[in-house]
Parts: structure tokens; C-alpha cells; sequence
């Protein structure tokens, strides 16, 4: 294994969820940040003090900073383009979700993870939380029987006040499925094992949001696993505001089986089972073990160990979602 910490440069603050990762980097032993950049004025301009930029151009940044990750945070038509530059120049890349919004680009980028031996990591955080571990091992354990059937609502809230502007730019945010729906999808492979085989339905609309024809806030998907499971998911900006993402319908999950149901709601960290032949429902509290977080998972694949969440999981649910999202059109 690697003891020299690896030096990570990260491009692109446009959406929150990058500062997560930036302040894990920021503490990690095993990482070296070594360049910070931003190439929109406005961003860097509003970024919190403990992020330092040092260079407002990618190009500059990529020509004169030996680095051996990069980390992207910019907005979701983006990030294609900037992982591709970084592959293209040996660098492994880290990004949050979703990696870019093109199958094209998708194609690309395995191409070059293949080609150069580099790894790939996504913020696929859902599979951090403690209950959907709990319901992943109970299904594994084969307490719930055949998985037959999975409903799941990602509801979020809109919260236009903090939501980026670029959100409701044309061609910039690439489609609410993709945006959202990957952490679902990715959760039905995580609790079950099972892989998407087919979409037999997509479907994105303008439900609320009404400023500009741009942004698609409300998304419906129909599919079946390889195993025969059918799945329905709404992944909709349909929660109220003012509860934030405090409200129980904010990625639950309802899983059948042939011996039961399990009910999983993330934001009680709950999860309910109700048994054929027992007249009570109860909680799955049992739980062996804890999985590495994404980040941890992506240096365990650059190390050669790689963990559940890897290059591979991550471009295989991206195919997934990047296809579910062109049928929605």
C-alpha cells in the first residue's frame, strides 16, 4: 500500500457538496492538497475562508501543479469535460455525483480509466448511512426472501434561495434523473446485489417550478432488475421547503419480498420489517461492521484493494442513469 500521501488539486466549487469532500482532504493522512481551483469570478468570490484558491484557469493549474488526483466540484455539464482533461493527463479523479451527462462522455472516460490504469470516484454517500447497511445485510442474510419489488422517493426540497443559479441555465444541469435518481440507483444494487436490466419507463416534467422552461423539477422512473424486481422511484424537487431535507419521505425505500417488506427510512435512520407469519412488524437494529466512506473506498481502489464502492460500480450505475435519463426526454 501506498505510505506517501497522494497530492490532490480540486477544480470547481459550484455545487455544496464538494465542500465535504474538500474537508475530508483536508484532514486525511493519506492525501496532500496542493492546489485549489475556481474559474468563475462570482464562486470564488462567495467561497468559505477555509477554501484557498490558487488558480483561476484548469489548464494553467493541470500545466504547473504535479498532482496525482483531482477532485471536481463544478457545475454538471462540466465535469465531463474537466475529468476527461484530468484522465487524459494521468491523473485519477474523484467527483461528486453525477460524473458528467453524457453517454458520450461516459464512454469516454472508461476508456481512459482502462487505457491509463487510473481509478474513478463518485460522492455516492447514501451508502454511508448506518440504516441502509442494516437492510443490506438483512437482505443478504436472506431474511427478506426473493426481493420482488422496490419502491423509493428521493424527494428533495428546492430551496431556490440557496440552489445554484445555473440550475435553470440551459444545457448546465443536465437533467433532474441524473442529478438525483444515481443515489437510488445506486442503492438498488448496494441493498440487493441485483443490477437495472431494463427501463421500461422515464419521465421528466415542469411540475412546479415555472420561471423558465430550462429545469425539469419533477422525474418518475419504471424499471426491472436483472432478477425480475420491479422498481418504481420518484426523484423529484416535490418536498416541502420548509422542512428542508428533514421530511420522512426524503429517500425512503420499500423493499418486498417473498417472506416480507422492509420499510427504510433514511432521515430516522429506521428501518422497519414486516414478516409473513409474524403479526408485528419490528426494527432491524443489527449490523456487523462499517464501510469505508467515498473517499476511502476510492484510495483503497487507487491502492489496489478496491472496495464495494469502486471504478467499476460508479461507471456501471452512471450507464445506468445516463440511459435512464436520454429515455426521459
Amino acid at each position: 500500500m501506498n505510505t506517501t500521501p497522494l497530492k490532490i488539486a480540486f477544480v470547481g466549487f459550484r455545487h455544496g457538496h464538494i465542500f465535504s469532500l474538500y474537508n475530508k482532504v483536508t484532514k486525511h493522512p493519506a492525501l496532500e492538497l496542493v492546489a485549489a481551483c475556481e474559474e468563475d469570478a462570482i464562486t470564488a468570490a462567495a467561497l468559505p475562508e477555509n477554501v484557498k484558491t490558487t488558480h483561476t484557469s484548469y489548464t494553467e493549474m493541470l500545466d504547473t501543479t504535479p498532482c496525482d488526483i483531482i477532485a471536481i466540484g463544478d457545475y454538471y455539464a462540466k465535469r465531463g469535460s474537466l475529468a476527461i482533461e484530468a484522465l487524459q493527463r494521468g491523473k485519477h479523479v474523484i467527483l461528486d455525483k453525477p460524473v458528467c451527462t453524457s453517454l458520450d462522455e461516459l464512454a469516454t472516460i472508461r476508456e481512459l480509466v482502462a487505457e491509463k490504469n487510473l481509478r474513478l470516484g463518485c460522492m455516492l454517500d447514501m451508502r454511508e448511512k448506518a440504516c441502509f447497511l442494516r437492510a443490506r445485510q438483512f437482505i443478504a442474510a436472506g431474511k427478506l426472501g426473493k426481493v420482488t419489488q422496490i419502491h423509493f422517493g428521493g424527494q428533495h426540497p428546492l430551496l431556490l434561495s440557496s440552489r445554484p443559479s445555473w440550475y435553470f441555465e440551459k444545457g448546465k444541469q443536465g437533467g433532474t434523473i441524473n442529478d438525483i435518481g444515481i443515489h437510488g440507483i445506486d442503492m438498488i444494487t448496494f441493498l440487493t446485489g441485483d443490477t437495472i436490466a431494463k427501463v421500461h419507463a422515464a419521465r421528466e416534467w415542469q411540475a412546479f417550478y415555472t420561471r423558465d422552461d430550462n429545469f425539469k423539477d419533477a422525474a418518475q422512473i419504471m424499471l426491472e432488475t436483472a432478477n425480475g424486481c420491479g422498481v418504481i422511484g420518484d426523484v423529484s424537487y416535490a418536498a416541502p421547503n420548509s422542512q428542508g431535507y428533514s421530511n420522512p419521505l426524503y429517500w425512503r425505500f420499500t423493499i418486498w419480498g417473498t417472506a416480507g417488506v422492509l420499510d427504510i427510512t433514511s432521515t430516522a435512520d429506521s428501518v422497519m420489517a414486516y414478516l409473513d407469519g409474524q403479526s408485528e412488524g419490528f426494527a432491524v437494529e443489527e449490523c456487523t461492521g462499517q464501510l469505508p466512506d467515498c473517499l476511502d473506498s476510492f484510495l483503497a481502489d487507487i491502492n489496489g484493494t478496491p472496495a464495494d464502492l469502486n471504478t467499476g460500480s460508479i461507471l456501471k450505475v452512471s450507464q445506468s442513469t445516463l440511459e435512464i435519463q436520454k429515455l426521459s426526454y
